[in-house]
């Protein structure tokens, strides 16, 4: 980690780094790592090579004529179902560059961070049904309450691949940038959430994501009370007195 900065590659290219049990234990570790680091600011979670995750590698499963099935259960409830929930509930942004495609599980692992930022080559693919799967990892509870009902149904029946411009049209990812500004776009992102008040970021994402399962009634005693809590800050402090004094703050997370 660096200012704040934590970097997670995917690092299995020759397979497009689909996970497997080996992948799973180690962001596992590192997350356990980051969530005791009171220097973290901002988590990027990117994938190496011409990919960034093809999701689950079936080779794993090794799935052989007369063999009886895998349970699929354990799989989601000790390894992806945790994976997800660790990202969502971490108190700081946590984005994802897809710097390639980004299939099945992969696709959806993109989808649970809070901000996703796509080269315009890479793709978004629902490819459950292309195995006799429906999607998991989070991908019906997030598909259609960023792109509607409609859309997230024709991507999980269909399976078709859609391309990381029309995902950022359709309001399924932040934004889809030119390839050879794309690792510029990305640390200046980077950049900019790390020097960013972190109570604040904190409060962000706690409110945005519970939004979605509350009423207004509730939200805005939510934000009333974040505001509240916000306003006792020395971060609140230091930005007003930035603001007056036309300089740019320096926030310490207190």
């Amino acid at each position: 980690m660096n200012e704040g900065i934590a970097r997670l590659k995917l690092n299995r290219p020759d397979r497009l780094n689909a996970f497997t049990l080996q992948m799973h234990a180690e962001i596992r570790d590192v997350l356990n790592q980051l969530e005791l680091d009171a220097a973290l600011r901002v988590l990027l979670i990117t994938g190496q090579g011409r990919g960034f995750c093809a999701g689950q590698d079936l080779r794993e499963r090794k799935l052989e004529a007369g063999s009886p099935p895998p349970d699929l259960f354990e799989a989601l409830e000790r390894r992806w179902n945790p994976l997800v929930r660790r990202l969502t509930r971490l108190p700081v942004p946590v984005i994802c560059a897809v710097n390639g495609v980004a299939a099945g599980a992969g696709a959806n692992l993109a989808l649970a961070c809070d901000l996703v930022i796509a080269s315009k080559s890479a793709s978004f693919i629902q490819s459950f049904v292309a195995i006799g799967l429906a999607p998991d990892a989070g991908g019906t509870w997030m598909l259609p309450r960023l792109v509607g009902q409609a859309r997230a149904m024709g991507l999980a029946l269909s399976g078709e691949t859609l391309s990381a411009e029309t995902a950022a049209e359709w309001g399924m990812i932040w934004k889809a940038v030119d390839e050879d500004r794309f690792t510029d776009e990305v640390e200046a992102l980077l950049a900019k959430l790390a020097a960013a008040p972190p109570l604040s970021l904190a409060a962000i994402k706690r409110a945005i994501r519970g939004s979605s399962t509350a009423t207004l009634d509730q939200q805005l005693d939510l934000e009333r009370d974040l505001q509240r809590q916000l306003g006792f800050s020395d971060d609140y402090a230091e930005g007003v007195r930035s603001f007056m004094e036309k300089r740019s703050p320096v926030f310490s997370g207190s």
